[in-house]
Parts: structure tokens; C-alpha cells; sequence
């Protein structure tokens, strides 16, 4: 029985980086009979300039009975000047309210070919193996919101369940790996937040005893994010904090092109991307770095697909264009030469093992 993926390119550097990650899936499943099978549908500005919605209701559809999505990038100044609830971004938040992926997992894991490309100094970057557990569907993003010319508000909002459900999936997540959490939040100034923290803490006393648990307020956490990275195993925070928390930790691994992300919910098709943006001052030149969006498509064969070792390969096959000192050009070090996109994904593709 065949499993659809439903390809939404996006906008910028999405299709660019899009086309390497199909690419890799196509070679995996054929060689790893997972028959998987694509279809490309429009979100975010694409599907603004062309039926005038950035989350059309064949979009939603075909991505509700997917087995996966995965998403390139939206948005861009293009659509700087669109109504603010056709922007494309709301396409893309509407999406994953559409279909309950309130988990976004964020793999940040330093890679040693790469220490030079961080600003960090290398022994900072040793042993740094961290996922960031953000919420995804409340918060501040999805709360009351209102304006006029001299005022406006935005409204953060959490409920005792949505709290509970991220907290979970991070709790088992930190319990299949070094049995490490840490609950970010903003205790000392917000309801939210205090409604948080005595949420996780009841959650991981109750459920999952076991773990080693720290509560950070978040500007806390950004500071140490930097001065003890390699302390972290598994973050869980809410969506804005989680937001602008793994932008920061992608310089941990030495660019927002390298990292992936997958969005999960209860059951259902899982939504991944790479977490950079649509990059347009790139967009159209070959110059993008595919490396988050080939590991996210790992990630969906890991979670969506259940193929671990196809997953594993993937992984593999970017380490090892890694190792042999393939790089674009947002990783080159003075002096090393930079590939394009569509050469990057040959060479990951030459080098999977499978």
C-alpha cells in the first residue's frame, strides 16, 4: 500500500530545498520498498498569487489524509503588504492547528566537521545533543489579538490540557534518552507561565518520576544556552519562547540551514520542515543549504514511515558529506569551497547507504 507525502514547496528557497529532500526519499524508497508516493499542493504566498488563500481547502485536505507533510518555506517581503489574516505565515499556522500538531520537535546536535562554522568556541560544542520540545498551537501566536493606529495587543493564552500533552511527549521523549528535562518559561512576571510551571512539575513528579528536572525563565535559558549547551538533553517551552530558542541554538550547530524539525500531534499526519525561513535574497540561485530539510525528511521517515534504519541512512549519508568537506556556502570556512544545493543533495545521495 503506497504512503503519501504531500510536497508543499513553499515559497523562496522551499522549492529548492524541497527538491533535494524528495530526492533523497525517492532514493530511499526505492531502495527500501517503503513506497512512498508524492503529491505537490500550494501553501503560504504561492498559493496567495495563485487562488488568492495561503492555506487552500484542497491543501488542507490532501495534507489530512497524508501519511506525512513536508513543508520547504513561507513567507517573504513580497507578501509584506497583504492583509494580516491572508499572510502567509497564517496559512502555515492555520495548517497545524487544522490538524492538532502541537509537538514541534527541534534535533540540535553539534557536528565536529562543522566546529569552525559556530561562534562558539569547541570546547563549548563538545557533547552538545539537545531537542527542543516547543508547543505549537497556543500561546501568543493564536490568542486574541487586536489593533489601531496608536495601540495593540496580543494575547497569550494556554489551557491546563495543552500544557500537560507537550509536557508528556517531551517527558517520554527525555525518558528514551538521558533522562534529562528542562521547562522553560517565564515564571516570575507571567500567568502563563506560572500556570506552566505548576503544570510540568505536576506532570513530571506524577507520571515521570524518574527524570532529573529544571525549571530556567527563559532569558535564563538563552544565556545558558550558550554558556553550557552540552548540560541540556530534552527543552520543552511554549510556542514563542520555543521559537526564538531554537533560532538561537541553531548557532550551536553553526547555521539555521542544518537543522530539522517535525510536528507532531496525536495520531495523524506529521507536518516536517527545516526551521530556517524562505531566505529570498538567495532564493532562485542554487545557494541554499538543504542539510535541514534532507535531515527533516529523516525525521519523517522516522516518525511517519517507522523506518528507523532508512532514517538512520539519511543521517548517515549527511554526516559523511559533512566529513568529506562538502559545504555551501553558509558553512564554508575562509578559504574552503562551497557547492550549491542541487550538488549537496547528489552528494548525500551518493553516499547513502541503504
Amino acid at each position: 500500500m503506497s504512503r503519501p507525502i504531500v510536497v508543499l514547496a513553499g515559497d523562496g528557497v522551499g522549492p529548492e530545498v524541497a527538491a533535494q529532500a524528495v530526492r533523497v526519499l525517492e532514493t530511499v524508497s526505492a531502495r527500501a520498498n517503503l513506497d512512498l508516493r508524492f503529491e505537490h499542493a500550494l501553501l503560504g504566498g504561492a498559493a496567495i498569487d495563485t487562488v488568492g488563500s495561503p492555506l487552500p481547502d484542497e491543501t488542507l485536505a490532501a495534507c489530512k489524509s497524508a501519511t506525512a507533510i513536508f513543508l520547504g518555506a513561507v513567507g517573504g517581503p513580497k507578501w509584506d503588504t497583504v492583509a494580516p489574516e491572508i499572510r502567509p505565515e497564517v496559512g502555515l499556522l492555520g495548517l497545524r492547528k487544522a490538524l492538532g500538531l502541537f509537538a514541534n520537535l527541534r534535533p540540535v546536535k553539534t557536528i565536529p566537521a562543522l566546529a569552525a562554522a559556530s561562534p562558539l568556541k569547541n570546547e563549548k560544542l563538545d557533547g552538545v545533543d539537545i531537542v527542543v520540545v516547543r508547543e505549537l498551537t497556543g500561546g501568543i501566536y493564536f490568542g486574541q489579538r487586536a489593533r489601531s493606529e496608536t495601540e495593540a495587543f496580543d494575547t497569550c493564552e494556554y489551557t491546563v490540557g495543552e500544557i500537560e500533552r507537550v509536557c508528556r511527549t517531551a517527558a517520554e521523549l527525555a525518558a528514551a534518552r538521558r533522562g534529562r528535562i528542562t521547562s522553560i518559561d517565564k515564571f516570575n512576571v507571567l500567568d502563563t507561565s506560572r500556570l506552566w510551571r505548576e503544570t510540568a512539575t505536576r506532570v513530571f513528579g506524577s507520571e515521570f518520576p524518574d527524570l532529573e528536572v529544571e525549571h530556567l525563565l527563559v532569558d535564563a535559558a538563552a544565556m545558558h544556552l550558550l554558556s553550557r549547551p552540552a548540560d541540556f538533553d530534552v527543552m520543552v517551552t511554549e510556542n514563542m519562547f520555543g521559537d526564538i530558542l531554537t533560532d538561537e541554538a541553531s548557532m550551536l550547530a553553526g547555521s539555521m540551514g542544518l537543522l530539522p524539525s517535525a510536528s507532531l500531534g496525536d495520531g495523524g499526519p506529521g507536518l516536517y520542515e527545516p526551521i530556517h525561513g524562505s531566505a529570498p535574497d538567495i532564493a532562485g540561485r542554487d545557494a541554499a543549504n538543504p542539510c535541514g530539510a534532507i535531515l527533516s525528511a529523516a525525521l519523517l521517515l522516522r516518525h511517519s514511515c517507522g523506518a528507523d534504519e532508512a532514517a538512520l541512512a539519511v543521517e548517515t549519508a549527511v554526516d559523511a558529506a559533512l566529513r568529506d568537506g562538502i559545504r555551501t556556502r553558509d558553512i564554508a570556512a575562509a578559504g574552503e569551497s562551497a557547492v550549491g544545493t542541487i550538488e549537496f543533495g547528489q552528494a548525500v545521495i551518493e553516499r547513502l547507504s541503504l
